[in-house]
């Protein structure tokens, strides 16, 4: 009798709680956004524009300057505001590739397949010479490199110099798969607690024993001992299947400490590596026109606004990196991000809302040489929890997208639980578009991605997860990265969801909640050497 009692008057209590208020999605809205982003949508028209027009948009090009002024001027037609680009100090020259052309000329005759490596010299009109081929030491001491490089130095001068081991590349039997499970994305955004983080992660080099000097280390002493032994051109073996090449950068980004440098194909790298083991001497041709442009010393990041009314000082924003590897045309990394934050923008433009607080659209530069532009976006306008500037108190929240042509599955925000909850809410009438809810991060440290520039900060970074499509097995920072490789049905159905988000935000009576002082987490360590 006693427990029945007590049970009655605990269900009792529990059902006079009152309930925490629900979202107040607006579905009219959202039923407007829906038809308007199927039926007129521009993403193919923009990402045509700022791949085959304007692509690649390495930081500090021309290309990248014409694609910023594309976007301002396009979303001026389509009505926004305040469009304008915002420079920062790249501090590295531009850099183009303007021409390539590589072949063996024996003992066969054939094109080779090759990128050139950026912020490296051009060759001096067209080179011909003999190839050689050389494997630095791994994890060597200075007295072993140092003995190494002297008695290689001589064999360089005048050649075209294969530089490492040939990559063997499996076969891949198993693919990855091209969606998420709609189970497990359930699971990961309906939980509580911190999501994996968002954005890619590279390969952390390891550390050199002590006493041996790093890989770094030892590239570095091989790059000066090309130099200065004359070494012609520079061949490195892209090493993945298929044709793919991602080719990067000369760290220095000083094109006076290397030489004219090409990744290869990994199979026209082993077919040249095989001959030379065989004793077959080989003769290869090269020409390669690079330019530098000292302006691109000073970058860009394009930002646009719909203004808002009432809570006009308190900001939205919404974007992605505009800047791309030189590969290819930057289609999927990250050209089609912009395109939709661009076309989440131009939906809520067309439909002639009035949000209450002011959207900001924002294209980075230098994302792909460490987040830099939004990073200094993020140090110019709002400082850090620690050290805050006035804008840093209006800050209502920041989406991006930066994983490809997949649609998007769900949101990490760098704040409490309740700002997962909004999100949960403002993203659950597109469960039939693959969004599966939100999730929260408490981590500070910056990578990957531009929203963790706002996470390091202290404020609400929204990194919105994609279906992997093949991202990460084919586009990603590769040659293959070009306009073909969107998937149309994906990336309107992500502007949807994003344009839905952002106004639900832009009109909610108060912000998005954040960190209370007491639960902010410490801003992460400055790394090794200072930054």
């Amino acid at each position: 009798m006693f427990k029945t009692v007590s049970a009655s008057l605990l269900t009792l209590a529990i059902a006079l709680v009152p309930a925490a208020p629900r979202e107040a999605v607006d579905n009219e809205m959202n039923a407007r956004i829906r038809k308007e982003g199927k039926e007129h949508s521009h993403i193919l028209r923009t990402v045509h524009y700022l791949t085959d027009v304007h692509g690649p948009r390495l930081t500090g090009s021309p290309n990248h300057k014409a694609a910023a002024e594309w976007a301002i001027k396009q979303m001026t037609e389509w009505g926004l505001e305040n469009g304008h680009l915002e420079p920062w100090d790249f501090g590295h020259p531009g850099w183009l590739n303007e021409r390539f052309s590589g072949f063996i000329v024996s003992p066969v005759k054939d094109s080779l397949v090759g990128e050139v490596l950026a912020w490296t010299p051009s060759t001096k009109g067209t080179v011909t010479a003999d190839a050689v081929h050389i494997i630095p030491p791994t994890g060597p001491t200075q007295e072993d490199l140092t003995k190494w490089i002297a008695e290689t130095a001589p064999k360089v001068k005048g050649r075209i110099v294969l530089v490492g081991r040939h990559a063997i590349v499996p076969v891949t039997f198993t693919k990855a798969p091209l969606r998420r499970d709609d189970e497990d994305l359930k699971r990961q955004y309906s939980a509580e607690g911190d999501a994996p983080p968002q954005g890619r992660r590279g390969n952390a080099l390891p550390a050199a024993e002590p006493g041996r000097l790093s890989a770094t280390a030892v590239a570095e002493q091989v790059d000066a001992m090309l130099v200065s032994a004359g070494a012609q051109v520079r061949l490195n073996d892209a090493g993945r299947d298929h044709g793919q090449i991602r080719a990067f950068h000369n760290r220095t980004f000083d094109v006076a400490k290397s030489v004219p440098t090409v990744v290869l194909r990994n199979e026209d790298y082993g077919r040249i590596a095989r001959l030379l083991a065989d004793e077959t001497p080989v003769r290869l041709e090269f020409t390669i026109v690079n330019r530098s442009y000292p302006e691109g010393r000073t970058s860009y990041n394009t930002v646009a606004e719909i203004p808002g009314t009432d809570k006009k000082d308190e900001v939205v924003m919404l974007g992605g990196h505009l800047d791309s590897w030189h590969s290819a045309t930057g289609a999927t990394d990250n050209a089609i991000g912009c395109a939709v934050m661009m076309e989440a923008a131009r939906i809520l433009k067309a439909l002639g809302v009035q949000p209450r607080r002011t959207i900001r659209v924002a294209l980075w530069s230098g994302e792909e040489q460490g987040l830099l532009g939004s990073k200094a976006y993020v140090k110019e306008h709002f400082g850090t929890y620690e050290n805050p500037k006035p804008e840093y108190a209006t800050f209502a929240g920041y989406f991006n997208v930066d994983s490809g042509t997949g649609r998007i599955r769900g949101a990490s925000v760098f704040g409490p639980k309740g700002a997962a909850d909004v999100l949960r809410e403002a993203f659950a009438p597109f469960e039939d578009f693959g969004v599966m809810g939100a999730s929260t991060t408490r981590s500070r440290r910056s990578g990957g991605t531009d929203s963790t520039s706002f996470n390091e900060a202290g404020l609400p970074g929204i990194g919105l997860s994609q279906d992997p499509i093949e991202y990460g097995s084919y586009t990603w920072h590769t040659n293959l990265d070009t306009y073909e490789r969107i998937v149309e049905d994906d990336v309107q159905k992500s502007a949807i969801a994003v344009a839905a988000a952002v106004y639900h935000l832009a009109m909610r009576d108060e912000m998005l909640p954040r960190f209370s002082k007491e639960d902010m987490p410490p801003a992460p360590a400055a790394p090794a050497g200072g930054q």
